[in-house]
């Protein structure tokens, strides 16, 4: 399966750390230049900062078009693949995962990944498949997190659908979670994290980091019409979020998901 690594081209530290791992797993990659907004002024942040459920940052702008350009990829090559950004840290089974995921079919998305809150996850009660000590379960809501996750071109024509031609922004796995026509799933134990959530799991990171896109504050909507725009956004998604719940409620449970431990110390 192929593998993109989403990055920046001043992450330098970070893309040596994604060569030696990789390398280390076996895993054959191609690094896939991160998209950078360097202005508010810039056309393509004018556009889409103002069409999410509040205002983005450029940092986020930037990493969904990242992200679209990787959906674009899968679109070209017409495979299922690996798309990682540039702090994922992976277990040491990663290779096995892969290829067992290369050989099924009928699915769109799976993420690989948790987030140090423990975001519980909507997902089935039963297990579709075990392979590599990990299950795979569908996953109905929850897929937070972007660093790490599989992507078939059917899944990535749904999620380019999704922008409305380009029209649309939003941030990158809550735009993945809000896309209810994917067939997604999890798999467990996860055995991806961002490398800034090791210290929450108790892992010792390889190299330290910290994200580029929380640092800087969110910004404030001064407008009162596009804040009543914003707000009714977040009322209709947590309707839609709500709407998912009861429709899969007697299939699936709302749980912690959890992390492999086979991470190389």
């Amino acid at each position: 399966m192929k593998t993109l690594v989403i990055n920046l081209d001043l992450e330098k530290d970070r893309m040596n750390f994604q060569r030696k791992q990789l390398g280390n797993l076996g895993v054959e990659f191609e690094r896939l230049s991160a998209v950078r907004i360097e202005s508010k002024d810039e056309l393509s942040y004018q556009t889409l900062s103002q069409t999410w459920e509040r205002p983005l940052r450029i940092s986020e702008v930037s990493c969904f078009l990242s992200h679209k350009r990787a959906w674009s990829k899968v679109i070209d090559y017409q495979q299922p693949m690996l798309i990682l950004e540039d702090d994922a840290y992976l277990t040491s089974n990663i290779s096995c995962v892969l290829q067992e995921l290369e050989r099924l079919d009928n699915l769109d998305y799976v993420c690989l990944e948790v987030r140090g809150e423990k975001q519980k996850k909507l997902v089935a009660q039963k297990v579709r498949k075990f392979f590599c000590e990990s299950s795979l379960f569908r996953l109905y809501q929850g897929r937070s997190g972007a660093a790490a996750y599989v992507l078939w071109p059917s899944g990535a024509k749904i999620l380019m659908e999704g922008t409305g031609k380009g029209s649309k922004a939003g941030l990158a796995d809550k735009f993945i979670n809000a896309t209810y026509l994917l067939r997604a799933y999890q798999l467990e134990p996860a055995i991806a994290i961002q490398l800034d959530q090791c210290h929450f799991h108790q892992i010792s990171p390889p190299i330290d980091v910290s994200s580029s896109i929380s640092s800087v504050s969110v910004p404030k909507e001064r407008n009162v019409l596009r804040y009543f725009i914003f707000k009714g956004r977040r009322v209709l998604g947590e309707l839609k979020i709500l709407f998912n719940y009861l429709k899969y409620r007697k299939v699936a449970i709302k749980r912690e998901v959890q992390l492999s431990r086979r991470f190389s110390q």
